[in-house]
């Protein structure tokens, strides 16, 4: 947005963050940077190592002032302040605006005045809301069948553990549809990779962890889905804010298995309004509760049963007070597997059936990486 808005102006700019080489960071900090924008981590780096001085700086932004606080970068925010110049005009943006942020503004800026373009922690009036009561188990189905029958073609979806937005990548793929995965466990190059090819049109659906899609800005998101519901109110807001910027319109859409229904009260409780509930349309076919278990859990490898114990020879006698120099031959009378041989007395008990794969995941746990 530099670039764009001042390519008329003489303001050179950079940008700094973590996870890329930080070479190519020392030659540009060797010229004359009038702007610059950076991750709190990677210019603690560069201040450690002294190849950026900020005694000049007049203005300061702290921008997703919310989002800092949720990852715990206050404290790196508050080394940054401790070497800037004490004159300065400080700017702090965040998209909500809870008590523990206002207190956060007041100790770091000096008598801030406060500006506001929404109501608080409240969700653009352009983005059509609305939610579909699902199982957990068949949330995958259901949102590649949406993808399908509405023809979206750029769909950014929030999961909210990095394994699950792995696990919907591979399904999504599986079904045809071209998608990419981005969260704290992927490098910073595979992360600007996969943005690029989702911007581009190359792949259609983007699916993020609530942390790695922080800075996410698509001009003209269509189309937002909550896979799951985030257990923090706030960071609904966050995702749907995606979609329905500058003016368009925008659809954000939320599966809700009723382990989360808790979850729903508190986010409309948040944004003071009720989220649409909308019946599954006609055409969506459940998968059979046998494709559940087996998409669940891969099959087991073929074990034998009914030979050696594991750590016991297979020389070793049926009195087990020694090992005899080589294996004996097995008997006619052997016992079928599952049975212990050489045991008088006992009798053999079946063995238990498993249980069935749980059609229900579990209620959700702590937030996404």
């Amino acid at each position: 947005s530099v670039e764009t808005y001042g390519k008329h102006l003489s303001l050179t700019s950079m940008v700094m963050f973590g996870g890329v080489n930080i070479n190519p960071q020392l030659k540009a900090l060797k010229s004359r940077v009038d702007i610059l924008v950076a991750t709190p981590g990677r210019l603690l780096d560069h201040m450690g190592q002294k190849t950026v001085d900020l005694s000049g700086i007049e203005i300061l932004v702290l921008d997703e002032a919310d989002r800092m606080l949720d990852m715990g970068f206050i404290r790196d925010i508050k080394k940054v302040l401790a070497v800037v110049p004490k004159q300065r005009q400080t700017l702090l943006f965040s998209a909500t605006f809870s008590d523990e942020i206002r207190t956060l503004a007041n100790s770091l800026l000096n008598n801030p005045k406060s500006v506001e373009v929404a109501r608080r922690n409240t969700t653009v009036e352009v983005i059509e809301q609305s939610m579909h009561r699902v199982p957990q188990a068949h949330k995958r189905d259901l949102l590649a069948h949406l993808i399908k029958h509405h023809d979206w073609q750029q769909v950014l979806v929030f999961t909210r553990t990095k394994h699950g937005a792995n696990k919907l990548t591979e399904k999504l793929i599986k079904d045809g549809i071209t998608a990419a995965a981005i969260h704290g466990n992927k490098s910073q190059p595979a992360r600007t990779k996969a943005l690029a090819s989702f911007k581009d049109g190359s792949v259609r659906v983007l699916v993020a962890t609530d942390i790695a899609a922080r800075g996410i800005d698509i001009d003209q998101l269509p189309q937002v889905v909550n896979f799951e519901l985030p257990n923090v109110p706030e960071d609904y807001v966050h995702r749907i804010g995606r979609t329905g910027r500058a003016g368009t319109t925008g659809s954000a859409l939320s599966l809700v298995d009723d382990e989360e229904l808790s979850y729903l009260r508190d986010i409309e409780k948040l944004i003071k309004r009720a989220i649409v509930r909308v019946e599954i349309e006609p055409g969506f076919v459940p998968p059979a509760k046998a494709d559940l278990m087996s998409e669940e859990r891969p099959p087991r490898p073929p074990q034998g049963r009914g030979g050696p114990r594991q750590g016991q020879g297979a020389g070793r006698s049926g009195s087990g007070s020694g090992r005899s120099s080589q294996a004996k031959p097995a008997s006619a009378s052997a016992k079928p597997a599952g049975g212990r041989s050489g045991a008088p007395g006992q009798s053999t008990q079946p063995r238990k059936p498993r249980p069935p794969a749980a059609l229900f995941a579990g209620k959700p746990g702590s937030r996404g990486h």
